[in-house]
């Protein structure tokens, strides 16, 4: 990497580049080094057995001295998901709207850190100063109350961070974003503008939340006997909110399901950004009281997820919800990219148990499309542009807008995590490398599942496993027992003996070859492996993970 330029900021993404989520980004100038956001990811179908994704933050460890803070856009767990893991080795403090450190907050709880966390309410209009950076909480709009953008200020210049957004003219709750300050901040001059990609390839604006209030009542005005269940993001606080006035509007009773719907209406609630009549709530265990059209259950699962609730609904392992034909089932929300499959498979097992499933028009985005993206060019007029928060495709389709908006494209970098973009007045290039990547979660196990244990995880799911087991005499090489094969995965040993029994025969002649030669243990399971995988391959076309056991035994 060349040597910093003290008149420049760094920009280092260390996430959020290459996806949807696991959003990160380090900006450094001289001796001080801030970070916005850390969230996390969820794994795809090549990563069985893994609970969430992590940005690798080696880099802000080799730097520890100079980490000043944590600022945070907003509560979403692409954002603040990763903040448990990185206070496990990080004390520093961290700035948050009074929503977002509430639903932090309520996350810490399950985690037990050496220290107290050092968590900052901020408003809008508040600016802190840590070390050479100065940074100032705007108001935005998103799918998530007290969103927030970013103006951080350095000695090079003002870089303008939006954190997810969009334009919604009538939120359902608190103010339209302020675009007034966005305006303000252009005028003095912006360096850099880090905007949202997410919704860059689509055309047009955003409609506004409430669009989905008016969806949601007149599904409840066409189904008035029937019990509905509304399955949707559990962050979507002003979502919940719509779903319980209408509960409200039409006599139903509410009930909650999922823990993290639980815990976030909980929160939210708590802190006032949600208004739960009393009486309106009610357990699962009173709904056998009810009958279904005095029903409205919101659940999670609308992403297919499956230990969520509407998952386990979907699948008849639910221990106090069953569906029937009489449940119309809502799903208010567009499935993330590579949920696709997973969303389908619980419609379809919905459908299999007879319910009624509306998954059309019952969902806004939380981000801006190109017209609402062109808006914030206009307004904060950067001198460069570095799309952000999306895959490839989104970044490219803003760095496309950018170019509309009159942008010299030698000034729009589409960098990659990891990457050291420095930043000044003059000039922008990207000057190195930092390490960058992901760190897997596997249930009390932070980081110590990695590529090799995949792969093996990924074999292990398409063709299974066959352990060969054999005792050898330490003293003259012989074979006391065995080789015996067992199968998991690979083949019902019960009924392929004739198979079982062909390969034990060719496990042995390898064997038997093998010890009338020089041969140690290591040469030994390779010669099994070797043998028994090509005969496999040649019967069956697979290749099983093939396990050789060599117990030695005095007799």
């Amino acid at each position: 990497m060349k040597k910093a330029n003290k008149e420049a900021v760094r920009v280092i993404p260390l996430g959020g580049l290459e996806a949807v989520g696991m959003n990160m980004t380090a900006f450094e100038y001289a001796d001080s080094l801030i970070v916005v956001d850390c969230g996390q990811s969820f794994p795809g179908d090549d990563m069985p057995g893994v609970d969430a994704v992590l940005p690798d933050i080696t880099y802000l460890l080799q730097n520890r001295e100079h980490v000043r803070a944590l600022f945070l856009t907003h509560g979403h767990e692409d954002h603040i998901g990763a903040v448990p893991y990185m206070l496990q080795q990080l004390d520093i403090p961290i700035y948050g709207t009074r929503l977002t450190l509430g639903i932090l907050r309520n996350k810490l709880e399950e985690f037990e850190l050496p220290y107290e966390p050092r968590l900052i309410e901020v408003g809008y209009g508040s600016v802190i100063t840590e070390g050479d950076f100065s940074v100032e909480f705007i108001r935005t709009n998103h799918s998530i109350a007290d969103s927030a953008a970013l103006a951080i200020e350095s000695p090079a210049g003002i870089i303008f961070h939006t954190g997810d957004f969009k334009i919604d003219y009538t939120p359902v709750y608190g103010d339209h974003a302020d675009l007034q300050r966005f305006g303000e901040i252009g005028k003095k001059g912006v360096l850099a503008l880090l905007c949202d990609s997410t919704n860059a390839i689509r055309d047009g604006f955003t409609n506004s939340e409430k669009t989905v209030g008016r969806t949601i009542e007149t599904i409840f005005t066409e189904h008035p006997n029937n019990r509905l269940i509304v399955a949707t993001f559990a962050s979507n606080v002003d979502r919940v909110q719509q779903i319980i006035n209408c509960a409200i509007r039409h006599d139903r009773k509410v009930v909650v399901e999922g823990r993290s719907m639980v815990n976030i209406i909980g929160t939210a609630s708590e802190l006032g950004y949600i208004n739960i009549p009393e009486g309106t709530l009610i357990d699962a265990e009173s709904m056998k009281d009810y009958p279904d059209n005095r029903l409205v259950l919101i659940t999670t699962g609308s992403q297919g997820e499956s230990m969520a609730a509407l998952s386990r609904m979907a699948a008849s392992i639910h221990r106090r919800v069953s569906i029937t034909p009489n449940d119309v089932i809502i799903l208010s929300s567009n499935p993330i990219p590579g949920n696709e499959k997973s969303v389908a498979k619980v419609i379809n097992d919905l459908c299999q148990l007879g319910a009624t499933v509306i998954h059309q028009n019952t969902h806004v985005s939380g981000h801006a499309c190109a017209e609402e993206i062109k808006l914030i060019y206009s307004l904060v007029e950067p001198q460069f542009a570095v799309p952000v928060h999306g895959e490839f495709r989104h970044r490219q389709a803003q760095a496309r807008i950018a170019k509309q908006m009159g942008m010299d494209p030698r000034s729009i970098f589409l960098i990659n995590s990891g990457d050291v973009l420095e930043l000044s007045k003059k000039r922008a290039e990207v000057i190195g490398q930092v390490t960058s990547g992901t760190v897997l979660v596997d249930g009390l196990g932070v980081g110590d599942v990695g590529n090799i244990v995949l792969r093996d995880r990924q074999l292990l799911s398409q063709d299974g496993i066959i352990v060969v087991s054999l005792a050898l005499d330490p003293n003259d090489g012989r074979i006391l027992a065995g080789p015996e094969i067992f199968s998991r995965g690979f083949v019902y040993v019960r009924e392929a003996e004739n198979l079982i029994e062909e390969a034990t025969a060719v496990t042995q002649k390898a064997v038997d070859d093998c010890l009338a030669g020089v041969a140690d243990r290591v040469r030994l399971k390779n010669v099994i492996r070797d043998a028994l995988g090509d005969f496999l391959w040649q019967k069956l076309k697979r290749r099983p993970m093939i396990l050789p056991i060599i117990m030695e035994c005095d007799v």
